[in-house]
């Protein structure tokens, strides 16, 4: 797609190297009032009456709004926090979404290399291409609004481990030939560890009715 394109194509798709972007607040304390209780309220209202053409807008939002929207509302949230989840869970969601080839190699590669029940736990297909990757992640989004929230930011931090396992190797395999290359993986497997680990602590708090 040429940067034209690009520039006029609506709605706006981010690159997945603004994976881990983050957005500037004049003032914190009422960005993060907002966040917890935007986060609150959406969350109360669709799990309570989850109609399935609410939940399909939500699982669909960064398709057909892009994420600024959301990140204005919850990019600065604390990772351990309602917003901070919710945020994490659409940036892997976009993340998959704008580029699920890479994905797809990354998730096969952990799922060879990570010897654990993660690949289990994600619940991907064997092997996982593309388009599963793209349904998986929808159906996880899904599970925040419909299902076990718990189970959902479980199933998400367990995807994002075998990503990261994934990620790590193939940087070890281009560390000699394509140093640069071998660099943006390592810090894309940072990012995913970190966010594993996040969206595992926030799975506790839920468990607990602490996730606020």
């Amino acid at each position: 797609m040429s940067d034209e394109s690009r520039e006029f194509h609506k709605p706006v798709r981010r690159p997945a190297e603004l994976f881990d972007r983050r957005f500037a607040a004049e003032d914190p304390a009422e960005v993060s009032r907002v966040a917890h209780s935007t986060a609150q309220a959406l969350l109360a209202r669709v799990r309570e009456r989850p109609e399935s053409e609410v939940v399909d807008r939500l699982v669909a939002f960064t398709d057909e709004n892009g994420i600024d929207d959301i990140a204005e509302l919850w990019s600065r949230s604390p990772a351990k926090t309602l917003p901070g989840a919710l945020w994490r869970l659409y940036l892997l969601q976009l993340m998959i979404h704008d580029d699920p080839s890479t994905a797809a190699l990354l998730y096969e590669r952990g799922r060879i290399e990570l010897h654990s029940v993660d690949p289990v736990v994600a619940g991907a297909p064997t092997p996982a291409g593309p388009e599963e990757l793209v349904a998986l992640i929808d159906t996880i989004l899904r599970g925040l609004f419909e299902g076990d929230f718990a189970v959902a930011l479980d199933r998400a931090a367990a995807f994002s481990r075998v990503q990261a396992a994934g990620a790590t190797h193939l940087a070890d395999d281009y560390e000699a030939t394509e140093p640069e290359r071998a660099s943006v993986l390592t810090t894309r497997a940072l990012r995913l560890s970190t966010y594993a680990a996040d969206l595992s602590s926030c799975a506790v708090l839920w468990r607990h009715e602490a996730l606020t």
